[in-house]
């Protein structure tokens, strides 16, 4: 019974690897045909459905206690809303694999959060070595002439991406601290719904009067973040989350940036430098030093 769950946890681990390594490639090909606000909106609001779809016909409800609204909440704030719009707003002028290397800050933000938030999660003196080593990374990243890879703005969408994974990684450790039995579908669904809306809203403000262009490749790239990229990949994230210890599985961005930057690089033709190559480097083995020997991470599946 311990080696088919260890087996089932690992083969989820390597799906959300491989689908959200690919997503950031397909976010840049979604951008061509739907601004990015309207992209997320639409994203979400479909994933919402697939979720309530599959729960209805499972018999599956969500928990509607307060605690699970109020995780529910920080969800569709932070995780969702939040991150995401930054993202695709980014992801504008940002080539998909930088991005993708930039959000592999998130475990060293989750380590450094769960240190003070998490009982059994603290970090020791390797760990917060990992955090300043994995930062030192991203000062390597950012002294890369980036104006030359996307113009000026994408220094500027580089340094505001940086609250994506600050965003996510609250939301991951108030989840972790206080959803533990929380139903995996009250953590994704009526929070994708409430994203939907939300984004939706600063759509109309913001994007009103862009040109939307329902081709086969924008097409085909919104559902394939909706239902591979979101609704799949969460509700997949938070049953991990509630079996694994917080920094562990955050432990899945070693692979994202990876399989990322090859897509990036091969399919879209980005580029990717020497020094942003070394500034990757360091990202890693921070994140190896900040998560991979803390205390949390040496529990069993």
């Amino acid at each position: 019974m311990a080696e088919s769950s260890r087996s089932l946890t690992y083969a989820a681990l390597a799906v959300l690897i491989l689908i959200w390594g690919t997503t950031w490639a397909v976010i840049r090909i979604g951008l061509r045909g739907l601004p990015p606000f309207t992209g997320v909106a639409m994203r979400f609001g479909i994933a919402a459905i697939v979720l309530f779809a599959v729960a209805r016909a499972f018999g599956v409800r969500p928990d509607r206690g307060r605690r699970a609204r109020v995780l529910g909440a920080v969800n569709a704030a932070l995780a969702f809303s939040l991150s995401y719009g930054v993202v695709y707003w980014a992801e504008q002028w940002v080539p998909s694999g930088l991005a993708s290397v930039l959000f592999s800050t998130f475990p060293l933000m989750v380590a450094g959060l769960a240190h003070f938030a998490l009982p059994g999660e603290r970090i020791q003196l390797a760990s917060a070595a990992g955090i300043l080593v994995g930062f030192l990374g991203v000062l390597v990243i950012f002294s890369e002439d980036l104006a030359a890879l996307g113009g000026q703005q994408a220094v500027t969408a580089s340094i505001v991406f940086l609250l994506s994974p600050l965003a996510a990684a609250v939301a991951n450790v108030v989840v972790k601290r206080w959803g533990k039995g929380v139903h995996p579908l009250s953590l994704t669904a009526p929070p994708m719904a409430a994203t939907a809306v939300i984004m939706g809203v600063l759509a109309v403000i913001f994007e009103r009067g862009r040109q939307l262009s329902f081709d086969a490749s924008s097409v085909g790239a919104l559902l394939y973040l909706a239902i591979a990229g979101t609704a799949v990949t969460f509700f997949l994230y938070f049953w991990l989350l509630d079996r694994l210890p917080a920094t562990r599985l955050s432990l899945i961005t070693y692979g994202i940036p990876v399989v990322a930057v090859t897509v990036g690089t091969l399919g879209l033709g980005e580029p990717f430098t020497g020094r942003m190559l070394m500034g990757s480097g360091l990202v890693l083995v921070g994140v190896s030093l900040a998560v991979g020997l803390s205390p949390g991470n040496k529990s069993s599946t």
